[in-house]
């Protein structure tokens, strides 16, 4: 199993990063009101990131790291990733 980091950009122009082993499933849970609490009243929200792992707990361990970032950081780490889709 394959399991992923992501951040989604809210409505209200904030992020909110989970886990998942399905990203496009996961999404589409938290556009449909299904989701994060937090998610619920800034839909919709946007695939702005994510990262594959090839263990859950990987995947659980990222997330809290990128928890921690500031939203500056974030940014940062949303715009590198952004360019390295880029320059593939």
């Amino acid at each position: 199993m394959i399991a992923y980091t992501y951040i989604v950009r809210c409505a209200d122009d904030t992020f909110y990063t989970g886990w998942t082993n399905d990203v496009e499933k996961r999404v589409a849970a938290h556009n449909a009101g299904q989701g994060a609490k937090y998610t619920r009243p800034r839909r919709p929200v946007r695939l702005v990131y994510e990262e594959a792992f090839s263990t859950k707990e990987e995947a659980m361990r990222r997330e809290w790291q990128i928890k921690q970032l500031t939203r500056r950081e974030k940014l940062a780490l949303i715009d590198k990733a952004r360019e390295s889709q880029y320059n593939k």
